[in-house]
C-alpha cells in the first residue's frame, strides 16, 4: 500500500465551473448563494471562505464532490457565521468539525451519503436548526446534546447503523418528522418506531416523565380561557380564525422556501445546458477548423516549393543570425552581472529595511533608551534611497548606453538582410502573382466560415445574458425575502395585541349582570339555527304541515330532522308501530305512543272532514324553526348577555338590525305548558327570530 498518494486533479470542466461560480458569487447584485457543487473538490478553496466573510453570504452548497473535510488550514469556521443553509450531501466527509456549533444562524444542514461515524457534542448549540439530514452514513448514535436543538423540526437518519434513540430527544417539541429504519430498531422497539414520529415523541416522553404535546401546540400556541370557566362560543371561533390564519402564514413561508429550492434546480439546469451549448460551439469551432487546416495544406505545399528555393539564402542568413545571436550572447551577459549587481544592491536595501523595523520596534520597547527620533529615522532613510536611486540611474544610463549600440548594431544588419531580400523579391514576385489567385479564394472561403463563428458566438452571448439577467433578478427575491420578514413581525405584533383584546372581552363578559344571559344565548342559538344544512332544510320544509304541527304539539321538534330524514309521512305514521319509532331514533316510549295515537285522530279527521287537513297546510308555509331548549342556570364563571324583554311593541333583527319585523303565527307551545315560542320575520334579510317565554 503506497505511503502517499497523488490528488486527483480537477477536470477543466470542473475547475471553469469553479471559477465561474466564484465570479458569479462576486458580482455586484449577486444574490446570498454560493454554489461550487460538482466541481470535484478534495477540499474548500480558501477562496470561498473568504467570500462567504465578506459577502456575508447565507446559503453554501458544496454537494458532490470528494471533500474528507470541511475546514482547510488556515481557515476558520466563524468566516461562515452568517449561514443559513449548509448542503455537504454527496462527499467522503469522515466527522465535522468540533466548533459546528459556532454556526448559530444555521437552519439547515445536510449530511446526506458522507461516511461520518459520530456527530460533535457542539451540534446541540445550533439552536436555530430547523432541518438535519444525516442519511446515509455509519452513525452509531446520536449525541445527548442534541435536546438542545429546540427549532428542529424535520430529523432524517436513516440508512445509518443506528439502533437505539437518545431519551432527551422527547426534549425537542418542535420536531414534525423523524425518518429512520424502524426495522432495525431496539430503543424505541420497531412497533412504536413503524407508528409514525407523534408515536416515538410519546414514548420518549413517557419515558422521561414528561407531558407530550403536538408540535403544533410551541410552534402556534393556542388561546386559552381564564379561571377555568366555559369558553364563548363567538371567542373561540375568533381565535380558531386567528390560528388558521397564523397557520396560512407559515404554509405560504414554507411554499416560499420551497419556490426558492426549486428557482435553485432550475439555475442549475440552466447551467448544465449553458455547458453542452459551448461543447456544442466547441465542436463546430474544431470541424471549422479542421476545414481550414485543409485550405492552409493547399497552401502549405504551394509554398514549400518557394522554401526550396529559398533554403540556400536561408543558411547564409542562418549563419548571419548566428554570429549577431554570439555578439547578443555577450550583450546579454554583460547586462546579466549589471542586473546581478542591481538585486545585491536591492538585497542589501531590503536588509537596511529590515533593521530599520527592528530598531523602529525597539524604539516603541524601549522609548527611554533609544535617543534617535522618528525625523532622524525619515532623514536616514531618505539619504540611503536618494544614494541607491543615483546609483540605479547611474547602471540605467550604462545600460541605455550599451542598448544604443547594439541597436546601431541590429539596424545594420538589418538594412544588408533588407537588401539581399529586395533582390530575392523581384525573382519571386512574378511566382507570387500567381498564388495571389488562389489565396484570394481560400480567404473567401475562410471569411465566410469567420461569419458563420461570429454568428454562432452572437448566440452563444446572447444565452450569456439571459442568464446574467436572470441572476441579477435574484436581488429582486431578497427584497421579497425581507418584506416577508417584516410582515412576520407585524403579524406576531398584532397576535399580542389580539390576545390582550380577547382577555379584556372576556373580562367585560364576565363583569355583566346574571339576568343578561337568556337574550345571549338565544341569539348564540339562532344563529346556530342558521348554520343548519342546506340539505336539512329543504327536508325539513318537505314535511307535511299537519305532521309539524303534531311534533310541536308534543314537545317533540327536536324528531323534526329525524323525519325529515326518514321522509316520514301522516298515512305512514298511521302504519306504523312503537318498535318502528325507535328503529328511527324515538326512544321515548309515552312519546312513540302520543305520536302514534295523534296521528290516527289527525286521520280520522281528515276523512271525515278533509278541508281541515288542507287549510292547516296553507297556513303553515314552510317547515318550523326548532325552538331553542330550555338551559340550565348557568354559572357566575359563564359570560352573560342583555336580557330579552318580552313586553316591547318592537322586536330588533339581529342581522340587520331592523326594528320592524313581520309577526308570523305560533307554531307551537308545549302539552304541558312551560315554554311558548313566538316567532317573526325580518324584511330585510328574511331572518326568522324567535322569542321564547316561559308560563305554567
Amino acid at each position: 500500500m503506497p505511503l502517499f498518494f497523488r490528488k486527483k486533479k480537477p477536470s477543466d470542466d470542473a475547475r471553469k465551473r469553479l471559477e465561474y461560480q466564484m465570479c458569479l458569487a462576486k458580482e455586484a447584485g449577486a444574490d446570498d448563494i454560493l454554489d461550487i457543487s460538482k466541481c470535484e473538490l478534495s477540499e474548500v478553496p480558501y477562496g470561498a471562505f473568504a467570500t462567504c466573510k465578506v459577502l456575508q453570504k447565507k446559503v453554501l452548497i458544496i454537494h458532490t464532490n470528494n471533500l474528507t473535510s470541511l475546514v482547510p488550514k488556515s481557515c476558520s469556521l466563524l468566516s461562515l457565521i452568517t449561514l443559513k443553509v449548509l448542503d455537504l450531501h454527496d462527499n467522503q466527509l469522515v466527522s465535522l468539525p468540533a466548533d459546528i456549533g459556532q454556526l448559530t444562524s444555521l437552519q439547515v444542514l445536510n449530511l446526506e451519503r458522507n461516511l461520518l461515524k459520530c456527530l460533535p457534542q457542539s451540534i446541540g448549540d445550533l439552536a436555530q436548526l430547523q432541518t438535519l439530514n444525516v442519511k446515509g452514513n455509519k452513525l452509531k448514535e446520536l449525541p445527548a446534546t442534541v435536546s438542545g436543538l429546540r427549532s428542529l423540526r424535520a430529523l432524517d437518519v436513516s440508512e445509518n447503523l443506528l439502533q437505539e434513540l437518545p431519551r432527551v430527544l422527547a426534549h425537542v417539541r418542535t420536531l414534525e418528522t423523524l425518518t429512520l429504519d424502524a426495522s432495525s430498531m431496539t430503543y424505541p422497539s420497531p412497533d412504536v418506531c413503524s407508528a409514525g414520529t407523534e408515536s416515538i415523541q410519546q414514548f420518549l416522553c413517557r419515558e422521561c416523565g414528561i407531558p407530550y404535546y403536538p408540535p403544533s401546540h410551541y410552534l402556534l400556541p393556542t388561546l386559552e380561557s381564564d379561571g377555568g370557566g366555559t369558553s364563548v362560543d363567538g371567542v373561540d371561533r375568533a381565535a380558531h380564525k386567528y390560528l388558521e390564519e397564523e397557520s396560512e402564514w407559515q404554509n405560504k413561508f414554507l411554499d416560499y422556501e420551497k419556490r426558492k429550492e426549486k428557482k435553485m434546480q432550475e439555475k442549475l439546469e440552466f447551467e448544465r445546458r449553458l455547458n453542452m451549448g459551448q461543447r456544442e460551439h466547441a465542436l463546430l469551432v474544431q470541424q471549422v477548423n479542421s476545414q481550414k487546416d485543409e485550405i492552409l495544406q493547399t497552401v502549405r505545399e504551394d509554398q514549400l516549393r518557394l522554401e526550396e528555393g529559398l533554403t540556400k539564402h536561408q543558411r547564409y542568413l542562418e549563419e548571419e543570425r548566428l554570429k549577431l545571436l554570439q555578439q547578443l550572447k555577450q550583450a546579454e551577459q554583460g547586462i546579466a552581472g549589471r542586473i546581478q549587481k542591481l538585486l545585491e544592491d536591492n538585497q542589501r536595501q531590503k536588509q537596511s529595511a529590515d533593521i530599520l523595523k527592528s530598531l523602529e520596534n525597539e524604539r516603541i520597547r524601549m522609548e527611554q533608551l533609544m535617543a534617535i527620533t522618528q525625523e532622524e529615522t525619515e532623514h536616514l532613510r531618505r539619504r540611503e534611497v536618494a544614494s541607491a536611486m543615483q546609483q540605479m540611474l547611474a547602471e540605467s544610463y550604462k545600460n541605455k548606453l550599451l542598448q544604443m549600440t547594439y541597436e546601431s548594431r541590429r539596424q545594420d544588419l538589418v538594412n544588408q538582410a533588407c537588401s539581399s531580400l529586395a533582390e530575392m523579391d523581384q525573382k519571386f514576385q512574378q511566382i507570387l502573382a500567381w498564388q495571389q489567385l488562389d489565396q484570394n479564394k481560400a480567404v473567401s472561403q475562410i471569411l465566410q466560415e469567420i461569419e458563420m463563428q461570429k454568428a454562432a458566438f452572437e448566440a452563444l452571448q446572447v444565452k450569456k445574458d439571459l442568464m446574467h439577467r436572470q441572476i441579477r433578478n435574484q436581488g429582486v427575491i431578497t427584497e421579497q425575502r425581507q418584506a416577508l420578514g417584516y410582515l412576520l413581525q407585524q403579524l406576531l405584533k398584532e397576535k399580542r395585541q389580539r390576545e390582550e383584546e380577547l382577555q379584556q372581552i372576556l373580562l367585560e363578559m364576565e363583569a355583566k349582570s346574571e339576568t343578561k344571559q337568556e337574550n345571549y344565548w338565544l341569539i348564540q342559538y339562532q344563529r346556530l339555527l342558521n348554520q343548519k344544512p342546506l340539505s336539512l332544510k329543504l327536508q325539513e320544509e318537505g314535511l307535511e304541515g299537519q305532521l309539524v304541527n303534531l311534533l310541536m304539539e308534543l314537545s317533540a321538534e327536536r324528531y323534526l330532522p329525524v323525519f325529515a330524514h326518514h321522509r316520514v309521512s301522516l298515512q305512514a305514521l298511521s302504519t306504523m308501530t312503537a318498535r318502528d319509532l325507535e328503529k328511527i331514533g324515538v326512544t321515548e316510549a309515552g312519546l312513540q305512543r302520543a305520536i302514534l295515537k295523534r296521528a290516527q285522530e289527525i286521520l280520522a279527521v281528515a276523512k271525515t272532514i278533509p278541508e281541515l287537513l288542507r287549510t292547516v297546510d296553507a297556513e303553515v308555509p314552510a317547515a318550523p324553526e326548532p325552538s331553542a331548549p330550555l338551559e340550565e342556570p348557568p354559572s357566575p364563571a359563564v359570560p352573560t348577555a342583555p336580557p330579552l324583554r318580552w313586553d316591547e311593541k318592537k322586536s330588533e333583527c339581529v342581522v340587520c338590525m331592523e326594528q320592524e319585523v313581520r309577526p308570523q303565527p305560533t307554531r307551537g307551545a308545549g302539552a304541558g305548558g312551560g315554554v311558548r315560542a313566538e316567532s317573526s320575520t325580518s324584511p330585510v334579510c328574511g331572518l326568522v327570530i324567535l322569542k321564547i317565554s316561559r308560563f305554567s
